[in-house]
């Protein structure tokens, strides 16, 4: 697995070796990047059920301003500290060892509103619905944020999104991704500028 396009262009990045996360091919990784480059330069990314941080790391290479990896299992995030320190992008991200299922309001307080989200839970573990609730409650979306949603071809999106509203659909084999845009105005108004910034 490796950085794709940008200052870290070709970085190899470590995994896990015993594969308890699934990675997103390099394929849908690019694919997925192409379709949202205007929205990257500058984005405030949250990268949740991280696996490896290679959509963040992605993200911050092509010159997203900040990244905070969310993961729960404590080897995946010892693997996501190896691979910003690899990316040297420490001054640039955050790596959480939280679980969004079981605890929706932990984004806020980190004081960002996120422009970029990445969303890839388990397939078929029931976790795609909670994950989006959770994170449509958590208060920490930008207005118009663009919510990306890796799943399987076999767990469709729910029918209530919670606020979010989906705007387009790909189909890579066997997986989906789901673009959905925020259409709640966030509460607060975001303009402190991200950390190290």
């Amino acid at each position: 697995m490796r950085i794709i396009a940008g200052k870290n262009r070709g970085r190899n990045l470590f995994s896990l070796p015993n594969r308890t996360t699934r990675p997103t091919s390099g394929k849908v990784r690019e694919a997925v990047f192409n379709i949202c480059a205007g929205r990257v330069l500058g984005a405030r990314v949250a990268d949740l059920f991280a696996g490896t941080g290679a959509f963040g790391l992605e993200a911050l290479s092509r010159g997203a301003g900040y990244a905070v990896f969310v993961e729960s299992d404590r080897r995946a995030v010892a693997t996501i500290e190896k691979n910003v320190a690899a990316c040297r992008a420490e001054q640039q991200s955050r790596v959480l060892c939280r679980n969004i299922l079981q605890d929706p309001g932990f984004l806020s307080s980190t004081g960002l509103f996120f422009d970029l989200v990445f969303l890839d839970p388990p397939y078929n573990a029931g976790a795609l619905e909670p994950a989006i609730k959770n994170l449509a409650a958590g208060g920490a979306l930008a207005p118009e944020a663009l919510v990306i949603i890796e799943h399987a071809a076999a767990d469709p999106l729910p029918g209530d999104l919670f606020g979010l509203q989906c705007k387009d659909q790909r189909k890579y084999g066997k997986t989906i991704v789901s673009f959905l845009s925020n259409m709640v105005a966030t509460r607060k108004s975001d303009t402190g500028p991200a950390p190290g910034q």
